[in-house]
């Protein structure tokens, strides 16, 4: 009898940020995604290129995984944004708003594909003019003055 329940009650898994919106939206953590993948491509290219040792390959290993894993972190949380919080009146006040969106993604996908530091740092100031606008929505001026604490400099 169990498992004809089984077959009946079939339970997929879903993924979503919110089916019942929650109001709770905020790029810091698209900001974070974004400064860790900077602090990554700022070890990989601290690594000596001679250093053949099995710890140096696997923090190499490590970094590259991280910075993609928060460069592919950026653009979900960039899209949570542009699909769930931003409405017709926020694109009406920011015009460029989909353009800057649809860059800081683009800059993600190339952080995922190399190890460019330009890159890097395009896609924190890029989520920093997102997190701008955002903020803006709310009638708050942004900043973020602990960011290079976080970062770590």
């Amino acid at each position: 009898m169990i498992q004809t329940l089984k077959r009946l009650m079939t339970v997929r898994e879903v993924h979503a940020h919110c089916d019942i919106p929650c109001g709770i939206y905020d790029p810091i953590a698209a900001k974070i995604a974004a400064q860790t993948v900077l602090k990554m491509v700022v070890r990989i290219e601290a690594l000596d290129d001679g250093d053949m040792s099995n710890e140096a390959g696997n923090s190499f290993f490590r970094y590259v995984a991280v910075k993609e894993e928060h460069a592919e972190l950026c653009k979900r949380e960039l899209n949570i944004l542009s699909n769930d919080y931003f409405k017709p009146e926020h694109l009406e006040a920011h015009p460029d708003l989909p353009s800057k969106i649809w860059g800081a993604a683009k800059l993600a996908s190339a952080n995922k594909q190399g190890v460019d530091k330009e890159a890097a740092e395009g896609l924190v100031a890029a989520v920093d003019e997102i997190a701008t606008i955002f903020w803006a929505t709310k009638g708050v001026e942004y900043s973020d003055p602990v960011a290079s604490v976080r970062f770590g400099t």
